[in-house]
């Protein structure tokens, strides 16, 4: 059985790491980040936390301090990880943020948008996590192509109107998941993306397409989420 995997992108305030086993966000500080790029426990590991905190205590970091944060956080990790790959995302540009959509969604769009939300909500009330996220690389692999910003925009504004109906509360995770599949059923594609931001410490779902993430809230400018799992048709 293939364990479910840990992701993991690093910026250049620290580091944030999704479990998909548990669904759980672990945000790691610059100093503890450098772990990721550190062995397994043993003498190569220490050697490596002995060389991390030498750099560390040359930009004026106590370097006590700096080597028992290591160990410590060093240790965190590894039960963690236990013995799991940590998949790390590339660097990515700073995204074009939209607000408010301004498509109208067509007939089309809605009837996607309300299978896309009652399978958004189903799959995110019973299932784990690591089951949803394999739902959304199989709607990647639908037929189709890359949705327009206007199309991506149209479907979202479908889905925030099905959304209005549910009496339940629908979150960023429960949209922009539904966003991807009602996208998926019209033949085209958006990318799901997962992350967090660091201050405050805060997970977050979006949706992007052509560089542009939708349907945002204005006081996230400038654009503070850290892209950790993007699903999408390149890596469904």
């Amino acid at each position: 059985m293939i364990e479910p995997s840990l992701h993991a992108a690093r910026g250049p305030v620290g580091a944030a790491l999704l479990d998909l086993a548990t669904g759980r966000w672990t945000l790691l500080d610059p100093i503890a980040a450098t772990l990721l790029d550190l062995p397994a426990a043993g003498a190569e590991r220490d050697a490596a936390i002995e060389d991390a905190t030498a750099r560390w205590a040359a930009t004026g970091a106590a370097p006590d301090r700096v080597r028992g944060d290591l160990t410590r956080a060093a240790a965190d990790l590894d039960r963690l990880r236990a013995g799991r790959p940590v998949h790390q995302s590339p660097p990515a540009p700073t995204p074009i943020v939209l607000f408010a959509p301004a498509a109208r969604p067509s007939l089309r769009d809605r009837a996607a948008a309300g299978i896309g939300l009652a399978a958004a909500l189903l799959l995110l009330r019973a299932v784990p996590i690591r089951h949803v996220v394999t739902v959304a690389r199989l709607s990647a692999r639908l037929p189709g192509r890359p949705a327009g910003v206007r199309e991506a925009e149209a479907v979202l504004a479908a889905v925030r109107t099905a959304g209005a109906w549910w009496p339940g509360r629908v979150a960023c995770l429960e949209e922009s998941l539904a966003c991807h599949l009602a996208a998926a059923l019209t033949g085209r594609r958006v990318r799901w993306v997962l992350g967090a931001r660091f201050a405050p410490r805060g997970a977050h779902a979006w949706v992007e397409t052509g560089g542009h993430v939708l349907g945002q809230d204005d006081h996230d400018r400038p654009w503070p989420y850290l892209p950790v799992l993007t699903i999408s048709d390149s890596n469904a």
